[in-house]
Formats: structure tokens, sequence, C-alpha cells
């Protein structure tokens, strides 16, 4: 792990050349942090990243990063790692290392991202607080990114309605940055979310993080939420993410004579979807109608024990053995699924890994239908995801 640390450390090593460090290293990253600069050229890294991590090692002690991270509290995940959000796994650029402060779960994969002005209105901060609390309430994990504002307030809403919060910081996790939300962050921590970030301990706050900050963001997500932004909001920057990323991108409409709602009147007016409760949300991207099938689907096979008449709102757990019920080595697929929307999905998927943007296309039937139509699959263990947005049989 000192290694990735350390190569993290790099200016200019970014996920594509981490990749082809793995791959020229057979990922042995020991061996390519010691290699010799003509060796790391051969591996495809150019010349001035090549000399900054031959440069580097009279500066950084692998070892030493790992007990400064321990001393910190702090724990390093790489893209390799079971804990590494599955999500952000997908996306293009997804960071090879990922810091985390406090605990990241599985159902975190159940999450929205929630952004916006760090100057927002009464309006502004009350629909914040109002749609993160209901959010919470149906166990979808919130996450945004700690600054003033509208950030700031989706943590406290999630918070206070007893769910769970994920920041993420455009800084080392050994600082807290704005220093006004030093608390926010602790009880973030303290009551089981979670402070994640892409950047080293003793790396600061800089104007140039924030932008790349928020394709994490987005990328942890099912979607992003914007509650009111003006046209010169940095949470442009998150909305380009999701679009990027291929997540949903939400918008609750605000006053035409805001300065605080242009961003999101527009965006509105360009196809995001308008939302005027928390319910727009879970059906566009499929969470309400898969809770209710899904638990009552486990319910009737015996594998969960929940009240049928309240399975709505409970939190969706996978089976053992990867959510199909099956015994290790059986790899039969299952019966069709009841629901003929599902059942013409899959007859489409194959062996062979298929992006969702053709099986939109092949069933001439919208992404957002598809996207909530594959997390049912999914669930049941009748489809996996291959990454990158594609899907295949198990």
């Amino acid at each position: 792990m000192g290694y990735w640390i350390a190569l993290s450390r790099t200016p200019g090593l970014g996920a594509a050349r981490f990749r082809m460090l793995e791959a020229h290293f057979g990922g042995d990253l020991e061996s390519a942090w010691k290699a010799p600069q003509r060796e790391l050229r051969a591996a495809g890294i150019g010349g001035g990243v090549a000399k900054a991590i031959v440069d580097g090692r009279e500066q950084i002690d692998p070892e030493r990063e790992i007990e400064r991270l321990a001393r910190s509290g702090v724990e390093a995940l790489t893209w390799h790692d079971d804990d590494y959000p599955r999500r952000l796994k997908e996306i293009a650029d997804a960071p090879p290392v990922l810091f985390c402060r406090g605990t990241l779960r599985p159902d975190d994969e159940t999450a929205v991202a929630v952004v916006g002005t760090r100057r927002p209105t009464d309006y502004g901060r009350r629909v914040t607080a109002d749609l993160c609390k209901e959010l919470a309430a149906r166990d979808v994990t919130v996450v945004s990114g700690l600054a003033l504002g509208i950030d700031a307030r989706a943590h406290q809403a999630a918070l206070d309605a007893g769910g769970r919060t994920i920041a993420v910081l455009g800084n080392g996790l050994d600082t807290v940055y704005p220093r006004e939300n030093g608390r926010l962050a602790e009880r973030i921590v303290e009551e089981g979310g979670a402070l994640v970030s892409e950047f080293p301990l003793g790396t600061r706050p800089e104007a140039s993080h924030f932008p790349r900050r928020n394709r994490i963001i987005s990328g942890m997500t099912l979607g992003t939420l914007v509650t009111e932004a003006s046209e010169t909001s940095g949470t442009r920057w998150t909305v380009y993410h999701a679009l990027e990323q291929n997540r949903e991108v939400f918008c609750v409409p605000g006053s035409v004579y805001s300065e605080a709602s242009r961003l999101t009147n527009r965006l509105i007016r360009e196809g995001a979807k308008l939302v005027c409760g928390v319910g727009d949300i879970l059906e566009e991207i499929g969470l309400d109608t898969a809770a209710r099938q899904i638990a009552m689907t486990f319910d009737e096979a015996g594998e969960r024990g929940s009240d049928p008449g309240s399975s709505a709102d409970q939190r969706i757990e996978r089976p053992p053995g990867g959510g199909n019920g099956q015994g290790a080595g059986e790899t039969e697929r299952n019966a069709e699924p009841d629901d003929p929307d599902e059942a013409e999905l899959l007859r489409h998927i194959t062996s062979e890994p298929t992006h969702i943007d053709d099986l939109a296309r092949l069933t001439e039937r919208p992404i957002t239908e598809i996207s909530g139509l594959l997390t049912m699959l999914e669930l049941k263990g009748l489809v996996v995801q291959a990454g990158m947005m594609h899907y295949q049989l198990p």
C-alpha cells in the first residue's frame, strides 16, 4: 500500500498512467516505484512524470506514509480493494487511491449527491433540508462536498434524520476546509459516515482541486441533485461530470427573479429532471420500484425476514453469493423474472458486456427506465455490471 500512496503523491500521475504502470509491472507497484527512469519511459510514462517519480524517492518514504495515515486515523483504499466505492470505480478517471476517514459501506451504492450554492436563500436552505431528510429516511446516502451553504445543509439534514452522509474534500484529510465546518466533519465521522478525498495527507485546499473533487461526488452516486445554484456556481462542474459519467441530474426549480436559481432553471429547460419532491428522484433512478419489488421477491423466497408491508422503506441488501441465492459454484441462469419489462430487457443481455446506451437502443426505452430495470435484475442476481456501465450475464 505504501507504494500506491507514494506514487499518488507524484504530480501528473493520474488514473491512465497508473494503469500503464500496473500493466507494465504486472501489478507490482513497488517495482514501479523503484524502477529506473528508462524503465518508466518504457512503461509509457512521459519524461516529466517519470523524472518526478524518480525525484520523489528522495522526499517520500512509503513506510512513513502508512504511519502518517495510521496516526491520522485515515485509511487508504486502492481501486482493487473491496471497500472502494463500486460506482466510483466505474468512471473513466477513478482515483487510483482514495483516502477515507470514517466508514464506507456497501449500501452507500444507494446514494444521491446533493450540491448547490455557497450562498443559499431561505428557500434553498429549506428545500435542501426537506429533500435530504426524506432521502435519509429512505436509506439513501447523501453525498456532498462539505462546502458552506447547500453542501453543509445537506450533510446536516441527513444526520438530523438519522441517515448516512459522505463528504468529499478537495484537500488532505488531516485538515478540514472550510474551517467553519470542522465540527460538522467530526459529526459525520462520529455518526457512522465518512470523509473521503483523493488527495494525500498534507495537501492544502487549492482552487484547482475542487472541479476534480466534484467528479468524485457525482461518480459515487446514482444521480446529482442541485437544489439552488447560480450560473457562476462551481456546482456546474459537478453537473458536467455527472453528465459525462451517464448519471442522472435533478434540479429544484426556483423563482425566475432569483439569481440563485438561474443554473437550476436553465438545466431543467435543457432536460434535467424537475424535482418537486423526493418521489421524483426515487422514481427516476428506479429506487422506489426496486425497493418494493426486491423486498417482495426475497420475502417470497424466504431470503428476508422483513415485514412486507414496510419493505419499500427498508434498505435493500444483497443476499449472500452475489445476490442470486445460489451456492458457490452454481452458475446456472435463474428463470426469467415475472416482470415482463425485466424479462424483455434480459433477452438482450448476453455473456458479453453490453453498454447501457446500447440496451436502451435495442429495447427502444429511455435510459432512466433501463437503469431502473437493470437495478432490479442486478439485485436479483440475473445480471452483473462489468464496469463502465456495461452489463452481462453472471
